[in-house]
């Protein structure tokens, strides 16, 4: 039978279009799942940031703010999610009010963590605040022995006490220049003040005579009253409570009125600001920091700090590091962010930072910690001695203490053949290990001595 051409082609088209239905297509590929984004976990850091002592609250915030980053580009997991770190800055204006207003913002901001305050009358009343929302911080800079003895179970300080540092810068004062008499102003800060008492403490005890008490504020920068009257009682040394700011311009006006007595100060004044605010007149200068000096921090924090932030640390940068590092450790080890999980970490806390070792009293003091005198020498704040264990060292003596214990020599194999006759040759000596990261090029540093009372200016 013939089958018309047309109609064949039809019968195949159209099974050919059959068969296509049946087929299945394969299904798409599911869609690539983004990775969840990181917990962000969040620590404050509170200091001065503007005003006369702003350099100093932008070198604390600038410690904190590197041990963040570092750990952030590290890769940090807790509780099985990878986190990021934030540091939320707040400036106090080293004004309690500001501090207790920025305290409270911060909880509101549910950080888990705080590296501040820098002033310690700033710190005491915000440590409150942090206490009541069970927030731990830890403060680099305040000194007050008043912010540990509140009896907070989250409040912990890494630098000394005043009344670590007060007795250290006297003593050196009365040991090393031997003033009869002595007179002691303060900025009527709870900083200032409380050091000046704990000097004044120390120096009556040592027999030495201490003028009636003078005061200004911390922001005074015309002393020439206070100096005027000071002038008339010839002291041979005058000790000053208070921050550089205000100790610059305390010091220039003395010297502008012929006083030739040695000018000492605590920390707060204990920087090479000094230079820019007394210009020559800071020569010679014997000032006190309740930590060791900012050039003995570990190597790695001084490279990484001056890469960063292109300038070197100036006071407690390796402090508010270490403290930023030792709340980022507590989380870590609780695994979790959450303050009352880490908290027994953080208080139980033995860490190797910046500044050296540190553990914790029940205080939340530093253990031990370390006090340095220094002097103004060629426009630089250098290390004098560093007091440790209620020993003075010299920095040599200090390096000498902090290196690492040389490794014991491998036992000798017995003489082998040929070697007899030998055995009482000297044994060629194990190799020295370097001194401590931090401490190299300290060695030509000032050695302890008296600190000569600079020579009254020459007449312009």
């Amino acid at each position: 039978m013939n089958v018309p051409t047309k109609t064949l082609s039809l019968a195949v088209i159209s099974a050919v279009a059959l068969m296509g239905c049946g087929k299945e297509e394969p299904p798409p590929p599911p869609p690539v799942q983004a990775p969840p984004p990181p917990m962000v976990i969040k620590i404050g850091s509170v200091a001065p940031l503007t005003g006369g002592i702003a350099h100093l609250g932008k070198d604390n915030e600038n410690g904190a703010r590197l041990a963040v980053d570092e750990a952030n580009a590290a890769g940090v997991t807790i509780g099985g999610k990878k986190v990021k770190f934030e540091l939320v800055s707040e400036d106090d204006q080293a004004d309690p009010k500001v501090g207790n207003t920025v305290a409270q913002k911060l909880v509101d901001a549910k950080v888990a963590g705080i590296v501040g305050h820098l002033n310690s009358g700033t710190t005491i009343p915000a440590s409150a605040i942090y206490n009541g929302a069970g927030i731990p911080m830890i403060s680099g800079s305040a000194t007050n022995p008043a912010l540990t003895e509140q009896g907070f179970k989250g409040v912990f300080r890494v630098v000394g006490r005043d009344d670590q540092q007060g007795p250290a810068v006297a003593n050196y004062l009365a040991t090393n220049n031997k003033p009869k008499t002595v007179a002691v102003i303060d900025d009527a800060t709870a900083y200032g003040e409380g050091l000046a008492n704990e000097v004044e403490k120390t120096l009556k005890a040592a027999g030495v005579k201490v003028l009636p008490r003078e005061k200004g504020t911390d922001k005074t920068v015309d002393w020439k009253a206070v100096l005027t009257k000071i002038k008339g009682k010839k002291p041979d040394a005058v000790f000053y409570g208070g921050m550089d700011a205000t100790g610059g311009p305390l010091l220039k006006q003395a010297r502008e009125l012929k006083m030739t007595a040695v000018f000492a100060f605590g920390d707060g004044a204990c920087t090479d600001k000094m230079a820019e605010l007394a210009g020559a007149a800071a020569e010679g200068l014997v000032c006190s920091q309740a930590g060791i000096p900012v050039q003995a921090s570990g190597k790695k924090f001084l490279d990484a700090y001056k890469a960063k932030f292109k300038a070197d640390p100036i006071l407690y940068s390796p402090f508010t590091y270490d403290a930023a590092n030792m709340i980022i450790a507590a989380m870590k080890k609780a695994d979790s962010p959450d303050p009352a999980k880490y908290l027994p970490a953080l208080a139980a806390s033995d860490h190797n930072g910046a500044s050296g070792n540190i553990k914790f009293d029940e205080k939340g003091d530093r253990k031990d910690a370390e006090m340095t005198i220094f002097t103004l020498k060629d426009g630089k704040i250098t290390p004098l001695a560093i007091i440790k264990g209620g020993k003075s060292l010299t920095l040599d003596e200090y390096a000498a203490l902090s290196a690492p214990a040389p490794a014991a020599a491998p036992a000798q194999p017995a003489a082998m053949g040929g070697m007899q006759g030998m055995s009482g040759m000297a044994a060629p000596a194990p190799a020295q290990p370097a001194a401590m990261s931090g401490m190299q090029g300290m060695s030509g540093m000032a050695a302890p001595a008296a600190a000569q009372a600079p020579a009254a200016p020459a007449k312009k």
